[in-house]
């Protein structure tokens, strides 16, 4: 029988130790059997995503909200996203769509209010009767079920050659109404208050 070299038995040795090293550790970790402590989630994120599109539907089965972002976190205990880059554009027959953009936003759990942050913006398309309309903030919150768009923020708002400040702004995507609350200033044109325009010089009446 071939003796064993002296390296060979080191190297076992090693391993054996290694071995016995590692189990032990194993066994230091293992919960022990009448450890019934619950796990508790914590605020770290369970899954990332990279351009990742959410699509809401209506009661219908029609697309009412699409939310996108460059980049997706999502926490595990209170089940929140944080978004970089989002976007969330609305959709209603008929309508002209809306989108909404900021730097940053957060979704909450049951994805019914998307918070966007950081140079935000609310822009309408023009409509056959309705100027394109811009609304810029720090802050816009959207309400998905009420289909409401509001900021709590000083807003400034755009409409045709328009243009309004006030300190706070609630759009409701359903009627398309604009309410500008709290210390409303700026200059509306004429012609968007329904006023007739003046007519251009040397025109007949």
């Amino acid at each position: 029988m071939r003796r064993a070299s002296p390296a060979s038995l080191i190297a076992a040795a090693l391993l054996a130790a290694i071995a016995a090293g590692t189990y032990w550790m194993v066994q230091r970790t293992l919960p022990s059997g009448g450890d019934s402590t619950p796990y508790v989630k914590r605020h770290i994120p369970d899954y990332y995503a990279d351009s990742l599109v959410i699509s809401m539907l209506s009661p219908t089965g029609q697309t009412q909200y699409r939310v996108n972002a460059v980049h997706l976190v999502h926490f595990e205990d209170d089940a929140t996203t944080a978004m970089t880059l989002p976007a969330v554009r609305a959709f209603t027959p008929d309508q002209p769509e809306v989108t909404a953009t900021g730097k940053r936003g957060t979704l909450n759990a049951d994805m019914s209010i998307v918070d966007l942050y950081d140079d935000a913006v609310v822009t309408r398309q023009p409509g056959p009767r309705d100027p394109e309309m811009h609304a810029l903030s720090e802050h816009f919150q959207v309400l998905v079920n009420e289909d409401i768009v509001r900021t709590e923020k000083p807003v400034q708002l755009f409409r045709g050659q328009s243009v309004m400040n006030a300190s706070g702004m609630i759009f409701n995507n359903t009627t398309r109404a604009v309410q500008l609350l709290g210390n409303v200033r700026g200059t509306i044109q004429p012609a968007e208050l329904g006023a007739r325009p003046p007519a251009p010089a040397g025109a007949k009446p």
